[in-house]
């Protein structure tokens, strides 16, 4: 085993809720609850979900005893990992990691989940394992170089995320490091996740993260049993970093492991929309608020972005100021920004409402983005952008630095709450919204996942009156 992969194997192998921060606990608990609530909307409003449940359904993947948020069903472990991983990115509403340019956990939370199912592990076990999974798919990115492997067309949620994810599962199998190395060589041949479906709004980006969780526990439930993968999985001739990035810095991949903890860097969104397009949003809704800017008075938007967000949510031009989906929508500047402008904001429930709104798609053509200096100097620490509004009373710029939900711009707790309650409360009762948001806070302490997951499935009477 080569000192890379040897030492990422080891650092999974020994992670304990005593060798990490405290500080790691408690972000990585409002992770989970932000994880939570977003699959249990996904489960009831995203388009795609009627689809990807039929299909699990017809693999065979229903009927056992883990949960899918917000499904009556039982699942098997692979299926619930499956589909929890593609609810929690469905909507495009999970935290984020800047420097790594991924959203952590959606691809690591629902393996993790499936697997303290499985072996009964409890929330002191649970949560340890899943920060091995956040820093490990974060160092990977880093090392990979994020703007060049995207330029390779690859998604690095998913490419990253299933050894994440593959680690999560196997700290809760409690492999020893020579099994998790194992894991992580099953996990290279399950490594996927194609930015082609930004050319049509296709599914797929959702797909890639249920993808990874669900392989990344295949990999360490397949480790677990002996089954061998490939040796030196990230630094071999044919190994991660050499086939996914042309310039990658292998070093990155260890480099402050167990010491430095990137667990703290992730950010938390408050908008469900690419996270490169929030700096902009932030100045566009505090700028529309302060001069009290009407959207039909606006002539021009123009923002700047970072090269690498300019080329996912800025360019073609023509398509991002005609987008033709939720998809589409989501991964367009000029949508995100026509939407703030007309509702102050922008909510999930919003896209349904402009989606194919004239006005709203008038004013997404006025809307212009390109790469700029200042927010690339920032990059990739932060995800800036610089914005200048045009109206016939005048200009109005503004630069935002650190988004807000970012570490160094953190959601309150309060604004945490209402972001989760906002999308569970159309589905669940008010008790038990506050008793799920509650135990996920401190899932640490808790004794059964099961029991805690098994609050968001509808009552009997929910289901029939949806007629489930």
């Amino acid at each position: 085993m080569s000192d890379i992969t040897r030492q990422i194997a080891e650092f999974a192998a020994g992670i304990s809720s005593e060798s990490v921060p405290t500080a790691a606990i408690e972000r990585a608990q409002m992770l989970v609850m932000d994880n939570v609530g977003i699959a249990l909307r996904a489960r009831h409003d995203a388009e795609s979900t009627p689809a990807l449940v039929k299909g699990a359904m017809t693999l065979g993947l229903g009927g056992g005893k883990c949960v899918v948020i917000g499904d009556r069903r039982g699942f098997t472990p692979a299926g619930a990992a499956l589909i929890n991983g593609t609810l929690a990115h469905s909507l495009d509403f999970d935290d984020t990691h800047a420097a790594s340019s991924l959203h952590p956990s959606a691809p690591i939370v629902p393996a993790a989940l499936a697997a303290a199912e499985m072996t009964g592990a409890d929330g002191e076990e649970l949560i340890p394992a899943i920060i091995a999974g956040y820093e490990i798919q974060i160092r990977l990115s880093k090392a990979l170089g994020p703007s060049d492997h995207y330029d390779r067309g690859f998604h690095p949620t998913a490419t990253c995320g299933v050894f994440g994810a593959a680690a999560a599962a196997g700290r809760l199998f409690c492999l020893d490091a020579e099994q998790m190395a194992l894991a992580f060589g099953i996990a290279l041949s399950q490594s996927a996740g194609s930015m082609q479906f930004l050319v049509d709004g296709a599914w797929t980006k959702r797909f890639h993260v249920g993808h990874a969780a669900m392989c990344g526990l295949m990999a360490a439930s397949f480790a677990k049993e002996g089954f061998r993968g490939a040796v030196d999985a990230f630094e071999g001739k044919a190994g991660f970093f050499q086939a996914y990035a042309p310039h990658p810095e292998p070093m990155r991949a260890i480099e402050g492991l167990g010491k430095d903890w990137e667990t703290l860097g992730i950010a938390v969104k408050p908008y469900p929309s690419c996270r490169y397009s929030h700096a902009a949003l932030d100045a566009l809704i505090a700028m529309r608020a302060a001069n009290d800017i009407q959207f039909e008075e606006v002539e021009s938007v123009h923002i700047g972005l970072p090269e690498t967000g300019w080329k996912i949510i800025g360019d073609p031009e023509d398509a991002k100021q005609n987008p033709k989906s939720v998809v589409d929508g989501q991964f367009s500047m000029a949508f995100c920004a026509a939407v703030a402008l007309r509702e102050g904001g922008l909510a999930w429930d919003d896209y349904a409402r402009h989606i194919n709104d004239k006005k709203t798609l008038d004013l997404c053509r006025r809307v212009h983005a390109a790469p700029d200096a200042r927010a690339e100097a920032e990059f990739p620490g932060n995800l800036s952008a610089a914005v200048r509004l045009k109206t016939a009373r005048g200009e109005f710029e503004s630069f935002v630095a650190v988004p807000k939900g970012e570490p160094d711009n953190f959601l309150k707790p309060a604004e945490l709450r209402a972001k989760f309650d906002g999308l569970v409360s159309p589905y669940l009762p008010p008790a038990r919204v506050d008793e799920l948001a509650t135990r996920l806070l401190a899932i640490v302490k808790e004794d059964n996942i099961n029991e805690v997951l098994a609050l968001t499935r509808p009552n009997p009477a929910e289901v029939q009156a949806a007629g489930e």
